[in-house]
């Protein structure tokens, strides 16, 4: 029986041949023990008219064997071809996105010559879900999802990756102080599961001035974890702040499959003509021997490239006179990289990799611990209504009386923002009004429909409705400003 460990790699479009090419000899020269199973994705297969740019066959093969290196791929102008990343991501459950961000002073250009960062986005829920309505002629939404266990996986493996690097600290970005119930939920986990890693120092930031911190003191962070749109963004900012943005590796974790690839794109022009810089790629792919627990292999592919970088072997894109020694193409990299396999660097600061202890899994499963007793209790219903007038006195002429059941009109507000009762003519009033009914106690679904069916029958267009419940007691909304 073969000892190998199975992975499914594409070529991608672009320079991707190239630089995949690169890094599969790098890895094959420093001896990783890899079974290999070659998919075609991207640009071929989504003008063959797949639009997601991947084949049945090719979801077999990842499947099978549950590590995906991927180069980059082109997608096609126009409409109608879906994000193979993001396809990738939430049909496979990779749930967790990791990007070491560093400086290679003085060897790369940068501000921050001490940046050593690791971003862990999670990958799936926020404002990425995508669930996007338009209310009104004036109004769209976007509904953020956060749940508990989408929080506590991101959480968790944040944790569990400081411990088995080596690193001192996680910290959490989020903007609880305004989003109490989604960030809310977010930061309250990370507290809980931050008691439950005494080992490693753990802290919270509101995202604004952490995002601020970051950039101007980057030193200051070690693991950084965040809801997806925090994650997505500042994780290209560091790299920028880095240095290092076509240097940087990425992976995308899950519980049963995970993707490694570079962050930058397949940049097309630069394709067939030997100049591509395989860097990020290959060290997409050093995260992947990690993961595959091949910290050895891994080891030794990430300080010979250091020691390459040191060397002042550079690529166009990173040369600079006085710094780099000599300008080389993708293979003549490669082959540069192969020499240097069995050294280490000895300006930058050499990598060690543990080995994952036996039975720990590379991707921790949420371990669900919201109780199962929860009570929860129906007490109103919030209404969404197209009201062009703008006039929010009117409005509540119109809908008050159409309470009943239990149900009285609390509040109408626009945006956000309280207009009645007891609004202020200065506040700026778009056509889309939220009108909260609640009951004086429990209700039921039957009374919030008679509301909605007396408000319909009135001609007053209703744009979305969502129920008002609480949780053990607890409200599961939040009030209006200024209610």
């Amino acid at each position: 029986m073969s000892s190998k460990i199975p992975i499914t790699v594409a070529h991608g479009d672009g320079i991707g041949p190239e630089i995949m090419n690169a890094t599969l000899q790098i890895l094959e020269a420093a001896g990783a023990a890899l079974d290999i199973e070659t998919i075609e994705i991207g640009e071929k297969v989504y003008l063959r008219g797949n639009s997601a740019g991947i084949e049945p066959s090719a979801w077999d093969s990842l499947l099978r064997t549950k590590v995906f290196l991927k180069a980059p791929i082109t997608t096609p102008q126009g409409g109608g071809f879906k994000s193979l990343n993001v396809t990738t991501r939430k049909t496979l459950g990779q749930y967790a996105n990791v990007r070491p961000c560093v400086s290679y002073d003085p060897f790369i250009d940068t501000k921050h010559p001490n940046m050593d960062v690791v971003i862990v986005r999670e990958n799936e829920e926020d404002l990425y879900a995508g669930i996007e309505y338009q209310l009104t002629p004036e109004v769209t939404s976007c509904i953020k999802l956060i749940s508990r266990p989408g929080s506590e996986k991101i959480v968790r493996y944040a944790f569990e990756y400081a411990r088995l690097h080596n690193r001192k600290k996680v910290t959490c970005f989020m903007k609880d102080n305004i989003m109490k119930m989604t960030d809310g939920l977010f930061h309250k986990v990370f507290d809980e599961i931050a008691k439950q890693y005494p080992d490693i120092q753990n802290e919270a930031w509101i995202v604004d001035i952490g995002a601020a911190k970051m950039a101007d003191t980057p030193e200051a962070f070690d693991v950084i974890v965040m809801p997806n749109l925090y994650g997505d963004i500042l994780s290209d900012v560091a790299a920028q702040i880095a240095g290092s943005v076509g240097l940087a590796g990425s992976a995308n974790i899950g519980e049963k499959c995970a993707m490694f690839e570079a962050i930058h794109g397949s940049a097309p022009r630069r394709a067939g003509q030997n100049l591509a810089n395989p860097s990020g790629l290959l060290l997409g792919s050093v995260l992947m021997l990690v993961h595959i627990n091949l910290p050895e292999t891994a080891e030794r592919v990430h300080n010979a490239w250091l020691r390459t970088i040191e060397d002042g072997v550079h690529t166009y894109d990173i040369f600079t006179e006085g710094v780099s020694t000599q300008k080389v193409g993708t293979k003549e990299f490669a082959a540069a990289v192969v020499a240097r396999l069995g050294q280490k660097p000895n300006i930058l600061k050499p990598v060690k990799y543990a080995k994952r202890p036996e039975g720990a899994a590379a991707a921790p499963a949420a371990h669900q611990m919201t109780a199962d007793h929860t009570k929860m209790e129906l007490i109103g219903i919030d209404v969404f209504v197209y009201w062009p007038s703008r006039n929010p006195n009117a409005l509540a002429e119109a809908v008050g009386k159409f309470a009943g059941n239990g149900l009285s009109l609390q509040m109408i507000d626009n945006r956000g923002v309280k207009v009645w009762p007891a609004g202020r003519a200065e506040t700026f009033c778009t056509d889309s009004f939220r009108c909260r009914f609640v009951a004086e106690g429990a209700t039921d679904m039957a009374a919030c429909l008679g509301v909605l069916q007396q408000v319909a029958a009135a001609g007053i267009e209703i744009a979305s409705t969502q129920a008002l419940r609480t949780f053990d007691g607890a409200p599961g909304f939040t009030l209006a400003q200024g209610q």
